[in-house]
């Protein structure tokens, strides 16, 4: 029987059923303590909890593992805090701070090289300067180009060049190391991201959707961000603190979490 393993009754040596509160061949009371044992975690963060973040993919591919967070702040990082990627070189030391909020919970970038990025789930509000995840494509915002000019070189000869046109806005791909990529200055009010019919075609980027994403520009001049509901889905970077909804979705380094929280 199960209980074999767990539990033999003192008085008589018999094994009894875990479910059981006597020994069913003498009748001695199972003791509390062996009537309240549970299996134990090997960690507390994997002990169920208020909330819970589960790691979807990492840097290498494979899948992670689940931390229950008990009410208290978590760090994450490389080589410091609770929860740990040692193996992603894009994850800082210490990276950032989940902490409890009174709707649920908070993460905050704690100053790492690559940020904190949150899955878009409604139109956002962009920034000149902001920066934002598509694919396996990271972008930055440019405000617009100032209007062409008609200054000539010496003797009043003007410089040959392509034409200059203005531009409400420009997006910029971001390489590895910071080092600029393709950069497209929008035409008009609205400039769409994918891999094909596009305005910015990423064809060998196997997470980006034929149409992933798409900013524009309003008439008062603000940008916003929308998701063309992607596969994927696109991650804005957060300044700072960011509150979390349950089944939000994160990337930090290349780690791509989901938080859950419970009532």
């Amino acid at each position: 029987m199960e209980q074999a393993r767990n539990y033999v009754c003192k008085s008589c040596a018999t094994a009894v059923p875990s479910s059981h509160k006597f020994c069913g061949a003498c009748g001695v009371s199972v003791p509390p303590d062996i009537l309240e044992l549970r299996t134990k975690y090997f960690g507390a963060m994997q002990s169920p909890g208020t909330a819970q973040v589960v790691v979807i993919r990492t840097a290498d591919g494979s899948e992670g593992m689940t931390y229950s967070l008990q009410g208290t702040e978590h760090v994450l990082g490389r080589t410091q805090g609770e929860i740990l990627f040692p193996n992603d070189p894009w994850v800082s030391e210490t990276h950032a701070r989940l902490k409890p909020s009174p709707t649920g919970m908070t993460i905050e970038d704690e100053g790492s090289q690559n940020g904190v990025y949150v899955r878009v789930l409604e139109p956002v509000t962009l920034q000149p300067g902001d920066h934002f995840l598509c694919g396996e494509q990271l972008f930055i915002l440019e405000g617009s180009l100032p209007e062409p000019s008609s200054e000539s070189g010496t003797e009043q000869t003007y410089f040959y060049s392509s034409p200059k046109r203005p531009s409400p806005f420009c997006l910029v791909q971001v390489l590895e190391g910071g080092d600029q990529g393709m950069r497209y200055c929008a035409r008009e009010h609205a400039v769409t991201v994918g891999r094909e019919d596009c305005h910015m075609n990423f064809i060998d980027d196997v997470f980006m959707s034929g149409s992933h994403a798409k900013i524009e520009v309003t008439p008062e001049g603000a940008f916003t961000l929308t998701d063309l509901d992607s596969k994927n889905g696109t991650y804005v970077k957060i300044d700072g603190t960011r509150e979390l909804k349950d089944g939000d979705y994160l990337f930090v380094g290349k780690e791509l979490l989901r938080v859950e929280l419970t009532a």
